[in-house]
């Protein structure tokens, strides 16, 4: 018992240093953040997109409980074997800092001093642990089973007297010490990143050079059950591999283009930046990890500067007029990289370089101070956050973060339609029933929707009203609902007359494909409704 609270006492002890330590330097060279980091460059595509299936946005803070646990086991272990041979225990957990230190080093954009959380940390923790089982150990005259003191102070037993007051007042002190170097790293962070907090409440997004028109009546169908056409800022799905969300200062940030066919480097801050003309656009952006009815896309009014102008004037020109990279890298604020087709950005779309989103300036989740979007490509090849470099190469030279760990190159979104209500397994009342949901297809546009009911006839939806084809579109189909168990299914084609595939793929490496099938259950007249069933 001693030795495991010994261990899990000094690991409590050495985290917090180096919480500490690393709030002073950069926060993702704490060691959970490091390692966790490490974890996700390292976990196979198929192992991580279960991840995502299984726990949905909630997957980082699931990592960082897993390390979390990890990182008290290896305590708990260690503390036994303190008990039974010291200098191992010490040297294992000088060993468990070392890959902290070269977790930490394994991130993009890392220096030499994003080791030093790591090994200052697994120091105190080590110190920790010597004084703790020493403290433990620590024999006083015990007396044998003859009523004599035993020689040294050694119990008949052999093991040594543990002086439990003094291990218990011991613990307590480290305890308290490593709650008030915990609460100073919480604050010193806080500190670190109040500059970043106060500079987005200064921002004051521009007034847009070239306005959006107002979302057109009849867009938002307003059925129960769909969510509203232009997704909530809090609502909008987040899938990203940062464990800490960026906080990036506005006035200390800065954008560098450069790269092949770059005749004009520029470097730019906020204000030159929004110096330009500023325009105003509804996008719809799909994760490419979202499979047939997921939940990851969504639709809001981004705010921001042309990405292709800004590209022409510095001088690039697109492969088709002789340029010679066909690659724009951009890479974020924690070395994220993404590369998006040069063609795409400069073909006359509205790829922005977005400050604004739904009328407030970019939440930190989403990117602030600014981050790409580009309509029609999914996110991982064009929806850069926290944007700070833009890099200018080809897809024969360089592979971005994601295309190394076996997803393509280029992806354009593919179409889908999704079915949000009624939801799978529902207990529905006979009799008409609202089937709805959205599509999308973007810088296509959807064109129609269309529903079946166990594999019958193809039968229209109504449309909500179209936004442009950078968007997706409501769609609403009433259905006379009968007793029994039934199969709906929905498909859409796009703006070029294309009909949407029925045939499942999945998700790797270009995005998920096949039709969207919700199964549900309308009870007879007369009949209840399971335990546990959805009324609808």
């Amino acid at each position: 018992m001693m030795g495991a609270v010994s261990g899990i006492v000094a690991a409590v002890a050495g985290l917090a240093v180096a919480q500490l330590a690393a709030a002073a330097g950069r926060p993702e060279a704490s060691p959970v953040t490091a390692v966790g980091g490490a974890v996700v460059d390292l976990t196979p595509v198929a192992v991580r997109e279960w991840a995502i299936r299984l726990f949905g946005t909630s997957d980082k803070l699931v990592l960082g409980l897993g390390i979390l646990a990890a990182v008290a086991a290896c305590a708990v272990g260690t503390g036994l074997l303190a008990v039974r041979h010291l200098p191992a225990a010490i040297a294992v957990t000088g060993g468990l800092g070392l890959v902290g230190a070269l977790a930490a080093l394994s991130r993009p954009d890392a220096s030499w001093q994003d080791a030093l959380p790591s090994l200052v940390g697994a120091a105190v923790s080590a110190g920790a642990l010597y004084l703790l089982i020493t403290a433990g150990q620590r024999s006083r005259p015990a007396v044998t089973s003859q009523g004599r003191a035993s020689p040294g102070g050694t119990p008949a037993g052999g093991a040594p007297a543990m002086d439990r007051r003094g291990f218990g007042r011991l613990v307590v002190a480290f305890l308290a010490v490593s709650a008030g170097v915990g609460l100073g790293a919480r604050r010193l962070g806080a500190h670190g990143s109040a500059d970043a907090t106060a500079s987005r409440a200064r921002f004051v997004l521009p007034r847009p050079t070239v306005p959006a028109p107002p979302v057109p009546a009849g867009a938002d169908l307003k059925v129960p059950g769909v969510g509203p056409f232009l997704t909530p800022n809090q609502d909008f799905y987040r899938v990203d591999t940062a464990l800490v969300v960026p906080r990036v200062d506005a006035d200390t940030w800065r954008l560098r283009i450069h790269g092949e066919g770059v005749t004009r480097p520029l470097t730019l801050d906020l204000r030159e930046l929004l110096a330009r003309p500023v325009v105003e656009h509804d996008i719809t952006l799909t994760c490419v990890s979202n499979e047939v009815g997921g939940p990851y896309a969504g639709n809001a009014r981004w705010l921001g500067v042309r990405l292709g102008d800004l590209l022409r004037e510095a001088g690039v020109r697109p492969p088709s007029r002789g340029g010679p990279a066909d690659q724009l890298v951009a890479r974020s604020v924690d070395g994220m990289t993404i590369g998006t087709p040069v063609e795409a950005v400069m073909d006359g779309r509205a790829a922005l370089l977005a400050v604004g989103m739904n009328g407030r300036p970019l939440p930190f989740a989403h990117g602030f101070p600014v981050r790409m979007v580009v309509p029609g490509l999914y996110g991982y090849v064009s929806a850069c956050k926290w944007l700070t470099e833009l890099r200018l190469t080809t897809f024969a030279a360089y592979d971005a973060y994601w295309v190394r760990r076996s997803w393509a190159q280029q992806a354009a979104i593919k179409t889908q339609a999704r079915i949000d209500t009624p939801r799978p397994y529902a207990g529905l009342s006979p009799g008409r029933v609202a089937v709805a949901g959205v599509a999308w297809a973007q810088h296509r546009g959807i064109e129609r929707v269309e529903v079946r009911v166990d594999g019958g006839a193809w039968q229209e939806a109504r449309l909500g009203a179209s936004d442009g084809v950078d968007t997706w579109r409501q769609w609403v189909w009433p259905w006379e609902a009968t007793p029994g168990p039934h199969t709906l299914e929905v498909r859409a084609t796009d703006g070029t007359g294309a009909l949407q595939t029925g045939t499942r793929t999945g998700t790797v490496p270009d995005g998920a494909t096949g039709w969207h099938t919700v199964n549900v259950n309308v009870r007879a007249l007369g009949a209840g409704l399971p335990a546990g069933a959805d009324r609808q």
